[in-house]
């Protein structure tokens, strides 16, 4: 046992190590502008990314251009590093990677291609870390690995069972198609979210800009009358004072709990369970969530399946690709009850979060030998389920947020204007 333990930890520590050296590797990587001839007098110039100078007058040389002036490029004042790569820049390099190899260009070659169309600086020099890599002997999975961040388990398992098959290019085709419907998924949940906090937190705005800038001078105008106010108007009024004395200590409020829940977001699983299966329960976008996880679910596993990776394996990947702690759960349960010999659709039925006709359509596949189409039909209807309901949420929400924001601040008015009414009807 110890022996396993210590081989683990060497393992751990070797893993850590090459992780290391890629991201040094990456960072000691630098773009050079270059001026030069070809074989015809021709004047031409480019760019071209290598450790040092010298590395790149050689490949020119290769290629049969006499380099004349070879410089480092200036970096720019701001965003030197280039920006975070983004999940839609690895699902776009999945697909030109996949129609490279389909082209029949080489894997190298087809990689140095990307890399030099990169605009982020962060992408290319990962691009040209990884094609290093390959020349050096490493297979594509493994040069992969070394970008977890980047490159997840699914998507280097997915790799790995592609290399072994001798079907990467398929492989990829099919990785990259799973990885544009993930990511238009996750816009469309995205934007059913985005819509209203935002349309929420203008109306927020728009209210304390009230409160502080617009109640104080009725309240001016409302000390003249000298008479009691009406307890609405009073209470808005008193709002307003705190707002104007106090609005730092407003922010300091809202920030300690937007900061406190995602630490503990962050910090607690049993919180964050908590909350996703509160969530969960909400009317429409509980309904939402729930199809996206189980769309999430049988793509991923459909994936894994149709690129040969073993059920217990691909059950193991898919977990973390559900997007919610609840499902992400009952996926490592389902993964432990075939492992010890279920049947999958039983084991999702024993889960029970999945509809009865996602467990009958798996074990309808399980039976014909065609599980993956089965998934992939269980997928493609609950992503068309999410587009319907995002629709439909949209127009729901549109009537609704408009009757929010005349209720918020139509309130404030009518509580400002009830004294003049008020004394309107004393004059009268």
């Amino acid at each position: 046992m110890a022996t396993a333990t210590a081989a683990q930890a060497r393992k751990a520590a070797i893993a850590t190590v090459k992780r290391g050296q890629a991201r040094a590797e990456v960072s000691a990587l630098q773009t050079f502008v270059w001026v030069g001839k070809d074989k015809r007098g021709q004047s031409m110039k480019g760019e071209y990314s290598a450790k040092n100078m010298s590395l790149v007058k050689a490949e020119l040389r290769r290629q049969g251009i006499n380099p004349t002036t070879v410089k480092a490029k200036g970096k720019p004042l701001f965003g030197a590093a280039g920006k975070t790569i983004s999940a839609r820049e690895i699902a776009v390099f999945s697909r030109q990677i996949s129609v490279m190899m389909q082209a029949g260009v080489p894997l190298v070659q087809g990689l140095d291609i990307i890399a030099s169309g990169q605009a982020n600086v962060r992408m290319k020099n990962m691009l040209v870390a990884i094609k290093n890599d390959i020349e050096g002997g490493s297979t594509l999975h493994e040069a992969l690995a070394k970008f977890p961040v980047q490159f997840d388990e699914l998507f280097c398992n997915l790799v790995k069972a592609g290399e072994s098959a001798g079907v990467l290019d398929t492989v990829l085709d099919t990785v990259a198609t799973y990885k544009e419907n993930i990511e238009a998924l996750k816009g469309k949940i995205k934007k059913a979210m985005f819509y209203p906090a935002i349309v929420l937190a203008v109306a927020l705005i728009v209210s304390s800009i009230l409160l502080i800038f617009v109640v104080p001078q009725f309240e001016t105008v409302f000390k003249g009358f000298g008479a009691d106010l009406p307890a609405f108007t009073q209470m808005i009024v008193n709002m307003s004072r705190f707002m104007t004395t106090y609005w730092w200590a407003a922010l300091l409020i809202a920030g300690g709990v937007i900061g406190g829940f995602i630490f503990l977001y962050k910090r607690s699983p049993a919180f964050a369970h908590l909350c996703a299966r509160a969530v969960l329960k909400l009317p429409v976008i509980g309904q939402i969530l729930h199809q996206s996880a189980i769309a999430r679910f049988a793509r991923t596993l459909g994936v894994t399946f149709r690129a040969g990776v073993p059920l217990v394996e691909a059950l193991d990947s898919v977990a973390g690709a559900t997007g919610s702690p609840i499902y992400n759960n009952a996926v490592k349960r389902i993964r432990e009850d075939v492992a010890v010999g279920h049947q999958l659709q039983l084991a999702m039925r024993q889960a029970q979060l999945f509809p009865n006709m996602v467990v009958q359509m798996v074990a309808i596949g399980e039976e014909s030998g065609a599980l993956d189409k089965m998934l992939f039909k269980v997928a493609e209807f609950y992503e068309q389920e999410v587009n319907n309901a995002v629709d439909a949420l949209a127009s729901l929400l549109e009537p609704f947020i408009m009757v929010i924001i005349g209720g918020m601040v139509g309130s404030m008015v009518v509580g400002m204007y009830l004294p003049i009414f008020k004394l309107g009807a004393v004059v009268g």
